[in-house]
């Protein structure tokens, strides 16, 4: 018997004997398949509709946005600042600085410093009326001429919201703590005419609403003589006719401030009150209109202390160098922790002298 049978078809038949000695059965192995992914169902949103709408009548479907015809370029890395572009923009920066620090000098901090002036100013005056020793002339109690910023009277007028403490003199400085005192003329309350001078905006802007002064209003003025009360008779301007004058042992009050743009004045306004209580005597004097500084006039400006300005100056650029130095040197936290300071100082020592340069009614 042969091992392979044949048909006559010529069909071989497969072995069909037992498997012997290195004859494998098994299947031959299948290839291993790859893992698939598993298929992520886009997320539908809560309440959303999954049905597609056919476009409205005249209206187009969506395209899909075209692709950029140039791919964006990639961001320059920027190159570090040389030392002449840094001191450019470090004087760039100063400029900027000084203009916006000003506004806010006279905006913000000047109406703080008036306050705290006014607070101190109110408890001096009011420890002189209670120990009797307040000025009712040009000097103190001990026969001192007064200097300028000394405490002489209190003011109010309710009907504009005023209650300042009024200081001697009419200068720029003198007029940063408050309503001023012209010294050529005499105190309230006393025959004669009395002048009160107020800045407008800056420094508390305690005269800003005198303009709103209605005749037969009161105005109230405490002084080392007692209460003084006028009662007011008009409102001027610039060209218009004064009262008539005062005769023997009658007393007026005029009070003067600014009037225009903001911080920007270009006239006076001046309100005219006639005493109503009791005429008090009339405190010597040793200041005349002749002998009046200029600085005191109404919208005068004080040049006295242009030295302190050109000092302020000096230690403002100082400070401004040695910040950028101290930039390029130790870098830009530890300079501004340091420098901050020293520039507010700075800042505010030069804003107090350019403030000075401006009319005192401002």
């Amino acid at each position: 018997m042969t091992d392979d049978v044949k048909l006559d078809s010529g069909v071989e038949l497969f072995d069909t004997r037992h498997p012997g000695h290195g004859w494998d059965a098994s299947p031959a192995p299948k290839a291993p398949e790859e893992p698939r992914e598993p298929r992520k169902r886009p997320r539908r949103l809560k309440g959303a509709s999954t049905v597609r709408h056919a476009p409205r009548r005249g209206e187009q479907e969506p395209r899909a946005p075209k692709p950029p015809k140039r791919l964006p370029l990639p961001p320059r890395p920027l190159a570090p600042l040389s030392r002449r572009q840094i001191v450019v923009r470090s004087i760039l920066l100063l400029v900027v600085a000084t203009q916006v620090g000003f506004l806010f000098h006279l905006v913000g901090y000047s109406q703080l410093r008036h306050a705290v002036r006014q607070s101190l100013l109110r408890t001096e005056l009011t420890s002189e009326l209670a120990a009797g020793t307040a000025p009712v002339s040009e000097g103190t109690f001990d026969n001192v001429l007064l200097a300028d910023g000394a405490p002489v009277a209190r003011i109010s007028m309710p009907s504009i919201g005023v209650d300042e403490i009024v200081v001697e003199g009419t200068s720029a400085d003198a007029l940063m703590s408050g309503p001023g005192h012209r010294r050529d003329t005499v105190l309230p309350g006393q025959a004669g005419t009395s002048v009160l001078m107020g800045r407008a905006w800056a420094y508390g802007g305690p005269f800003n609403r005198i303009q709103e002064l209605a005749p037969g209003e009161s105005i109230s003025v405490v002084t080392g003589q007692g209460e003084a009360i006028y009662k007011v008779i008009g409102v001027r301007y610039a060209g218009d006719p004064a009262p008539a004058a005062l005769t023997s042992g009658q007393g007026r009050l005029t009070l003067q401030s600014a009037r225009g743009l903001p911080f920007l004045p270009n006239a006076t306004v001046l309100v005219d009150a006639d005493l109503a209580s009791t005429v008090q005597a009339v405190g010597r004097r040793q200041t005349t209109y002749s002998f009046l500084p200029a600085s005191n006039k109404a919208m005068a400006s004080d040049t006295s202390t242009l030295w302190a300005l050109v000092f302020a100056l000096q230690f403002l650029l100082i400070a401004q160098a040695g910040t950028s130095y101290a930039w390029l040197r130790f870098g830009r936290a530890k300079t501004w922790i340091v420098a901050t300071p020293i520039l507010i100082l700075a800042f505010l020592l030069v804003f107090d002298q350019i403030t000075k340069l401006l009319p005192n009614l401002t």
